[in-house]
């Protein structure tokens, strides 16, 4: 696999970063693009920001006026991405998470903060590669079955079921 270069940014003080979360986010995103036989450089940005900052972006992009635990901002389309032309990486696009949704869910769910935010990743790096479930169906099961084989190959099995949310 080429190389894949994942910035990230912490814009919140809610929730202290445990140690080792960032190496974790560079292997789940690592571990999409390979499970997807993504061959090219690749760019991906990922910000932890709290509910406040996370309810802002997703009045302003979603139209939805409420706190969310993820969003995804995708540069590409149909497989076809700008490209960073001092490195030729592929530019997938930004993650933007709610360490605040992210403790919560993991406390709800019963797993670790490092496991959400894992899920999280893998949930949003799918969405930058093209994925949607929001239109239900197989689209959604097929995305779930891919976020927990990657959960799976890096040590973070699911514990509980996920009920999902009307507006998720």
């Amino acid at each position: 696999m080429e190389k894949i270069r994942v910035m990230i940014e912490n814009k919140q003080k809610a929730v202290k970063i445990p140690t080792g979360l960032r190496m974790l986010v560079r292997r789940c995103c690592n571990a999409v693009l390979r499970m997807e036989n993504f061959d090219s450089s690749a760019e991906i940005s990922v910000t932890f920001v709290d509910n406040e900052q996370i309810h802002q972006l997703n009045k302003q992009y979603r139209d939805k006026d409420m706190p969310t635990d993820v969003l995804s901002f995708p540069m590409g389309e149909n497989g076809v991405y700008d490209v960073d032309h001092t490195t030729g990486a592929k530019i997938l696009g930004d993650i933007v998470i709610s360490m605040e949704k992210a403790t919560e869910q993991a406390d709800r769910y019963g797993h670790s903060l490092e496991r959400e935010v894992g899920y999280l990743t893998a949930h949003s790096m799918l969405h930058l590669l093209g994925y949607d479930h929001e239109d239900g169906g197989i689209q959604r099961v097929r995305m779930r079955e891919k976020e927990e084989q990657v959960m799976a190959e890096l040590g973070l099995p699911s514990s509980s079921s996920y009920v999902m949310e009307d507006d998720e």
